[in-house]
């Protein structure tokens, strides 16, 4: 596999990366496209095959793990695998894009581990756990047993950050969504006219 740049943002649930990545998707100087991830979870709400994920049965993820079809993948939860399919990137840098992730933190490492030098790693640091809680209610998505869940799942994503090549502290959006745009744009030799640098 070879082709454009690699841009991932990783955090716990409720951190904001979803939002900083769409609005790196509307920057067309940044030519990016979105990896859709593969996941056995079922659909939430108005979530659209092919769109937000490529929703499949467990024994059919099996199958892709079984034939080597992942990028990286893992059972975030039992029986809730979520996984980036090799054809989804192959797809995009056919495109002549640069790919950008929404992805758990594991997935994101194994990705950086694979691509060191063509990959960009962010981690997006939220204010603290008990915001983090806050924002997972105010969802309304999820029971109080699956927030706790991803609550718990939290504090041990949060000791990866060190890992990832960027932290970027999501205290304030309109600051951090600026932060992200500055590294990728820097990460994809993009310079904001006007920009002092």
């Amino acid at each position: 596999m070879k082709g454009g740049k690699l841009i991932i943002f990783s955090a716990p649930s409720g951190s904001g990366k979803t939002t900083i990545v769409r609005h790196l998707l509307e920057k067309p100087e940044l030519n990016l496209a979105f990896s859709v991830s593969a996941t056995s979870r079922p659909r939430r709400g108005k979530e659209k095959q092919g769109e937000h994920y490529y929703f499949m049965s467990i024994s059919e993820f099996k199958n892709h793990i079984k034939n080597d079809d992942f990028l990286e993948w893992e059972e975030v939860y039992r029986d809730n695998f979520y996984g980036t399919l090799k054809s989804e990137i192959e797809r995009l840098w056919a495109q002549g894009k640069n790919v950008i992730f929404d992805i758990d933190v594991a997935g994101g490492l194994r990705i950086k581990r694979k691509f060191p030098d063509t990959t960009l790693a962010v981690f997006v640091k939220p204010p603290s756990v008990d915001e983090l809680k806050i924002r997972l209610k105010k969802r309304s998505t999820e029971s109080d047993d699956k927030i706790n869940m991803r609550i718990a799942k939290a504090s041990v994503e949060l000791a990866t950050a060190p890992q990832f090549d960027k932290i970027i502290k999501n205290y304030d959006l309109d600051v951090a969504l600026d932060e992200a745009y500055r590294l990728v744009a820097d990460f994809v030799g993009v310079n904001k006219e006007n920009e002092d640098e």
